[in-house]
């Protein structure tokens, strides 16, 4: 489903949050708060298999006295709202926890569709000139400016009916990529929540117990496959033995021989009085 998904999806913004949201398990600020300077897609880095993305903040809304409350150690930026009178902010802030600050690798060709989408801002970049507010945020809006998270939701929520999946929301895709990746090393729960940036490895299980669910019940479908697939087993008898017939005698046959063979006569004589003699 996911990949008919990105397959349907024409708005670039939603195709690069959807692939980092299930590739790499971030949240939703995460990925709006992901800045270029923290990604490292060079020629190198792919070859290697080193390509990466950093997370270290996330784009979020908050009301003035909670930027207050906050302070600048946490808060790395204050985005000016387009209207003054606004009693919120958008702001770049640190994760909630530390565990969420956290290195998360990429497949190659999550690292290639990063490359494009760079290439393609550039060219706006370009375009625009002064005209485009250059925050060095990856998932941006076509001037610059951050994209806040009911954009991307009602993109993907437009996708979800034009494309006729489930009514899931995007948070499911950070669910799902747990469980794929689960799935794909055989329950490594410590580098799982490596990827997810969990605080407790509980979040973790949780999961993985469901997918030790669903192994049984395969595991149930292949027994019956293999063992239980044969005929009913409380029916099976061993072959039974044929009772022994004798042979049943023609006389006429005998007698053919007998007259057809003088010797054969002459045996079978001996053979009676030899008989009648015991």
């Amino acid at each position: 489903m996911i990949r008919k998904a990105l397959d349907l999806c024409t708005d670039s913004k939603l195709y690069v949050a959807m692939n980092l949201s299930f590739a790499c398990s971030l949240r939703m600020g995460e990925i709006l708060g992901l800045t270029w300077d923290n990604v490292h897609i060079s020629d190198e880095d792919i070859a290697a298999d080193n390509a990466y993305v950093y997370v270290d903040k996330e784009l979020s809304r908050a009301s003035k006295r909670a930027i207050e409350v906050l302070g600048e150690r946490d808060i790395y930026y204050i985005f000016t709202p387009l209207m003054a009178n606004t009693s919120t902010r958008l702001i770049l802030k640190k994760p909630k926890t530390e565990s969420s600050i956290r290195k998360v690798w990429l497949p190659k060709t999550l690292a290639y569709i990063l490359r494009k989408w760079k290439e393609s801002q550039e060219e706006l970049k370009d375009f625009l000139g002064d005209e485009y507010q250059d925050f060095n945020l990856v998932v941006a809006q076509a001037n610059g400016r951050p994209c806040e998270d009911r954009i991307i939701l009602k993109e993907f929520a437009k996708l979800r009916e034009e494309a006729g999946l489930p009514r899931v929301v995007f948070h499911s895709l950070r669910h799902s990529s747990t469980t794929y990746k689960l799935k794909l090393n055989h329950g490594d729960l410590k580098a799982t929540q490596g990827d997810t940036g969990h605080a407790e490895i509980d979040m973790i299980t949780s999961i993985y117990a469901h997918i030790l669910d669903e192994d049984r019940k395969i595991n149930a479908q292949k027994f019956e496959t293999a063992f239980y697939a044969n005929p009913d087993l409380r029916s099976v008898r061993p072959p039974a033995v044929p009772e022994k017939q004798e042979p049943e005698l023609d006389l006429g046959d005998l007698m053919d021989k007998l007259q057809r063979s003088p010797e054969l006569a002459s045996a079978l004589s001996a053979l009676i009085s030899a008989q009648t003699s015991v």
